[in-house]
């Protein structure tokens, strides 16, 4: 039987709200000496007044103490993984002809500390808690039976894990796993080399922010901003762009970029820059350069919440730098995945910037994470990713 873990006095109303996630200065330490539980072990979660709550598991050394993984007395164990992966699966076959999805997204389907996003056969894997730790060898051998997939890539050398205090151990393959993997969007094939990847390789969240922005692009000039592998500009390109321009930092990125937009046949509309973002747009703006369409896509800024002021710059500027560049009544896609700023913020970043070059800012649509991302509504941390496409005209 599980021991217990107390909340202080009403510490529990977030909780008993959904969200997921008890930090260390909610819990009685004096009813629940923290320096007694392990590192992933599961826990009864009770209110101060012994209400039960929910299972969860533990770690005293982390900030996020405790996550919350069922609410029945049950264990984290093989028939929970199942039923949470066989879930997880009927969702995106059902969403997807082709298997190329987020297969697994933390808590929106309900299993913390774990994501996996599928390329066909391959399984790219992340845990990044103590409690999907102490499972690990049953839940790989379930995705594995799960998906028939043919090799599996742990990828544990996650910052994240270091704030529970778990070693960063670098890729553990099962399986077969090859050095390059196909992604498949709609019309579109890419393929990514994953020793070159970012994350888990590749941004499913962006799919259907990058469908939607084929309807702006027919015949116009376009600038891709922090591009990564190409998936907006070839995605552009595919909808009708007279010419793309991608730049990244990376240029292992502008390389897989450039061989997708020769994959997709549409490399003679295609150029690249190398370079940091900020420096290659004041660069463009010396030139004189201008673009009809305009998206960017950077990492995310903000960070943590004591970031928040800095990282806004970071949009601050980016929007200025990009709204420079844009044609009369050019679109602009301004894009954030930090959870710390939130889609008002960046509307206002937009905004701001648009009024103070006097320019009108029409907002024309939101976009968010794909469905393969789905986001738990008691958890706001969960809905982390933002696009805004807006038109800018001129004001007299």
């Amino acid at each position: 039987m599980a021991n217990s873990v107390y909340l202080k006095k009403g510490e529990e109303k977030r909780i008993l709200a959904g969200h997921l996630w008890v930090f260390s200065n909610e819990i009685d330490t004096g009813r629940s000496p923290l320096k007694e539980f392990a590192p992933g072990e599961c826990v009864a979660l009770h209110t101060h007044r012994n209400r039960f709550l929910g299972m969860a598991y533990i770690n005293p050394h982390s900030l996020i103490c405790a996550r919350i993984y069922a609410y029945t007395r049950r264990p984290l164990d093989r028939a929970l993984l199942t039923e949470r992966i066989s879930s997880a699966l009927k969702l995106r076959t059902s969403l997807y002809a082709k298997p190329y999805y987020r297969l697994i997204n933390s808590e929106g389907d309900f299993l913390p500390g774990l994501v996996a996003d599928r390329y066909g056969e391959i399984l790219s894997v992340q845990i990044t808690t103590a409690g999907m730790e102490a499972v690990k060898t049953d839940l790989l051998d379930v995705l594995q039976n799960m998906t028939g997939v043919t090799g599996i890539l742990l990828q544990n050398d996650n910052t994240m894990r270091a704030l529970e205090q778990l070693t960063a151990e670098g890729e553990e393959t099962h399986g077969n796993v090859p050095e390059q993997w196909s992604v498949y969007e709609g019309e579109a094939h890419f393929r990514i080399t994953h020793k070159q990847s970012q994350k888990t390789g590749w941004f499913y969240d962006q799919r259907a922010n990058r469908e939607r922005f084929k309807h702006y692009v027919n015949n116009q000039r376009v600038l891709d901003v922090c591009s990564y592998a190409g998936g907006w500009s070839v995605s552009a390109l595919l909808g009708g762009a007279r010419a793309v321009m991608a730049i990244d930092a990376s240029q292992s990125a502008i390389d897989m970029a450039t061989a997708n937009a020769r994959l997709n046949g549409v490399n003679e509309r295609f150029e690249s820059i190398c370079g940091k973002a900020f420096d290659v747009l004041d660069q463009l703006l010396q030139e004189k350069t201008r673009f009809d369409v305009i998206v960017t896509d950077p990492p995310a800024f903000i960070k943590r919440k004591k970031d928040f002021r800095s990282g806004l710059r970071g949009y601050e500027k980016l929007a200025q730098q990009a709204s420079r560049l844009l044609t009369p009544e050019g679109i602009l896609v301004s894009c954030s995945c930090s959870q710390h700023l939130s889609s008002s913020a960046l509307q206002r970043v937009v905004q701001s910037t648009a009024h103070a070059q006097k320019r009108f800012a029409q907002v024309l649509e939101y976009g968010h994470q794909a469905p393969d991302h789905p986001i738990h509504p008691a958890m706001p941390e969960t809905a982390y990713l933002k696009a805004i496409f807006s038109r800018l005209t001129a004001t007299t």
